[in-house]
């Protein structure tokens, strides 16, 4: 089905194109309807197609090296998706599914050549609005590198290890060296004042079963304690490898983009300057 030019001025990347370059890409891209739950591509199909949200809703979602579905983009309206594999012709690394009735404007790559070749200036338009998302995805880095581990591991946390915890941090402080020491004196001094009658007389053999009993429960309440902390520096250790890669992954996908747009720029002035 043939697209209305109007429809186009509501995507961000062509919002900056004028009339006739609208009119000239309208004139070449289709609008597609899906029904819920239709496959629009899968990972490993030719990228030669891209699509822009008109209506509905889609899922992206990739697969991680552990075989586990992700989450990687729910697009709004105006919003696009499979640009990637479009611009640089590589098989897509996604899946998308409409999750309702879904229209979508469906993109070529021959669309955008004809585009530029028609309308060179375009070029730019398109690389200012790919500058502005490229920043978009630099924000967006920082915000999700600013996930704190041990708010993370909190939410997870059990009692027993909220427990542990308790434990440990009040065993390790001088609030409970100084109470407990306390308490050895004046049990040691009420035991030797009452003599023969004491309940538990010099050496002390009932305090020190209860020292033995209170060690023997301290040790492992602490070592699960210290498995915790290693547990949060795991976890900050792999968020940082998770940033990074998908800071890597984000730079590398926009900078194949304005490569791409910016070499199809290039040879139309080129040709241009020829005649």
């Amino acid at each position: 089905m043939a697209c209305n030019p109007d429809v186009l001025k509501n995507v961000p990347l062509f919002a900056l194109l004028d009339d006739d370059e609208t009119a000239v890409l309208a004139s070449q891209v289709e609008l597609k309807h899906f029904a819920p739950r239709q496959r629009i591509y899968k990972m490993d199909d030719p990228g030669g197609r891209a699509y822009v949200m008109v209506s509905g809703s889609v899922r992206v979602t990739t697969v991680d090296d552990d075989h586990q579905e992700v989450l990687v983009d729910q697009p709004a309206s105006g919003e696009f998706f499979g640009f990637a594999s479009m611009l640089d012709e590589t098989p897509h690394q996604t899946t998308a599914v409409a999750m309702e009735e879904t229209t979508c404007i469906e993109v070529d790559r021959n669309d955008i050549q004809v585009l530029l070749e028609r309308k060179p200036h375009a070029g730019m338009d398109m690389l200012t609005v790919l500058g502005k998302q490229f920043h978009g995805s630099q924000r967006l880095v920082r915000i999700r590198a600013q996930r704190n581990p041990n708010e993370l591991i909190e939410e997870e946390a059990t009692l027993g290890e909220h427990v542990a915890d308790t434990v440990a941090r009040f065993g390790g402080s001088w609030t409970f060296i100084i109470t407990f020491l306390v308490m050895l004196v004046i049990y040691s001094l009420i035991n030797v004042a009452l003599g023969k009658s004491a309940w538990d007389p010099y050496p002390f053999i009932l305090l020190n079963l209860l020292l033995s009993m209170l060690a023997a429960i301290q040790a492992p309440v602490i070592m699960m304690s210290q498995n915790r902390q290693d547990k949060k520096d795991r976890l900050r250790s792999e968020l940082d490898f998770d940033v990074n890669r998908r800071a890597e992954s984000e730079i590398q996908g926009l900078a194949r983009k304005l490569n791409a747009l910016g070499d199809k720029v290039d040879d139309l002035h080129d040709l241009l300057r020829d005649k």
